[in-house]
Parts: structure tokens; sequence; C-alpha cells
């Protein structure tokens, strides 16, 4: 039966589904936030859990690929593993969010962007500024994990600018949450309230990846798996 306006009713029941799953998403990010600001751990445990969880299946009620669903499910997966101070919690993390990175990669690897060369210079650029005085830092054990996670990292955020503006500036910003993050396993100084920024850089990140991937699988264009 059609609704109204010739609109389909399971299509807005749908619309309905998946506003009601952003919103709840949203308050779930304000509430890991609060959390942090607050340096609640109780906070961050009950909040942190929800987030990509309710990203995912945003994306997936609005008829996202797989891949894309997959990418936020192993986010998740990273966010529980390092809420755990626990031995080998921060590499299964990193582990989580590298075969998420790789998801996106798979989501991109049909884009282009006009500006490929300049951006690949950029993003290695980048990538050798940051690693390269990092590494006498870093522990040991992490220094070759860190580093194949920082390339693969510093490709997902390089190919996310072929599919728009939204997952470019996504890429960005997962790059700059996660800078900010090894710096801290290096032990070196970081700006005021840097937890905070972690959290807000990577939850915009996320947030913009998916409407990135979203927007671009309702234009015409490569398919996605």
């Amino acid at each position: 039966m059609s609704g109204r306006a010739g609109v389909p009713a399971g299509v807005r029941g749908s619309g309905r589904l998946a506003k009601a799953l952003l919103v709840a998403f949203a308050l779930a990010a304000l509430g890991e936030l609060v959390s942090v600001a607050a340096d609640s751990r109780t906070g961050q445990l009950l909040a942190k859990p929800l987030l990509m969880p309710l990203l995912a299946t945003y994306a997936a009620a609005r008829g996202g690929p797989r891949t894309l669903v997959a990418a936020l499910l192993f986010g998740w997966g990273g966010d529980v593993f390092l809420l755990s101070s626990a031995d080998g919690a921060f590499l299964a993390g990193m582990g989580c969010f590298a075969a998420g990175h790789l998801c996106y990669l798979a989501l991109f690897a049909r884009r282009r962007t006009r500006r490929a060369l300049a951006l690949a210079a950029g993003y290695g650029l980048l990538l050798a500024l940051t690693l390269v005085p990092l590494w006498p830092d870093l522990p040991a054990e992490l220094r070759v994990p860190v580093a194949v996670y920082s390339l693969l990292l510093a490709a997902m955020a390089y190919r996310a600018s072929g599919l728009g503006v939204l997952a470019g500036a996504g890429g960005a910003f997962f790059l700059v949450s996660d800078t900010l993050i090894a710096t801290g396993v290096a032990e070196w100084p970081r700006p005021p309230a840097v937890d905070l920024w972690i959290m807000l850089t990577y939850l915009a990140a996320q947030a913009l990846l998916t409407a990135g991937v979203l927007r671009a699988a309702r234009r015409p264009g490569p398919g996605h798996e």
C-alpha cells in the first residue's frame, strides 16, 4: 500500500527508523564526550560500546553497503578493546581498526580524484613527518605494528578523498585522532583535554565517512559490494 504523496509505507518506516538511529547515535556520542570531559569511567563504559553499533545499524537502515557496516563494526571492536587495560588490548584494538580501514579501502578502491598525485604526496609527507620522529620513542614491540597501521591509515585517508568532501574530511579526522593516540603511546607532550579531542575527531571521522559513503552510493557510478 502506498503512503502519502505516493511514498510506500515501508519506505517511510525505514526512513523514520534511520532518523531514530541517527538521533540515538548523536545522543550516545554526546554522552561519551561528556563522560570523557568529566573523566567518568562509568559513563564511558556505558556510552562508548553503543556508538558504532548504532551508526552501523543506521547505515544498514539507509541501505548502505555491507562493507561499510563491517568497517563500523570493526571500529566497535576497536573501541571495546581500547576500553580495557589488559595486556594485548591495545594491539587487539589496533588490529580491529586496521580491519576497518581495509573495509574502507575496499569501498574506495574504484574511486579516483583529480588531485590524486598531490594528495598522495601530501599524505606520504605527513606520514613520514609523524612516524620518523615518533619511532625511537615508541615501545619496541609496538614500532612495527604502529608503522604498518599508520601506512594503512594514511592510505585510507588518501583514498577517502576520492569519494568527495565528506569522506575526505572523515579520513583526515581519523588521521588526526590516531596521531594524537600515537603521541600518547610515545609519551610525548600533548595538548590539554587531549582525550576529548581524540574522541571528538574520531566520532567526526566515522560519521563523515559514513555520510560520504552513503551519499556516493546514491550517485550513478561504480557499484559497491
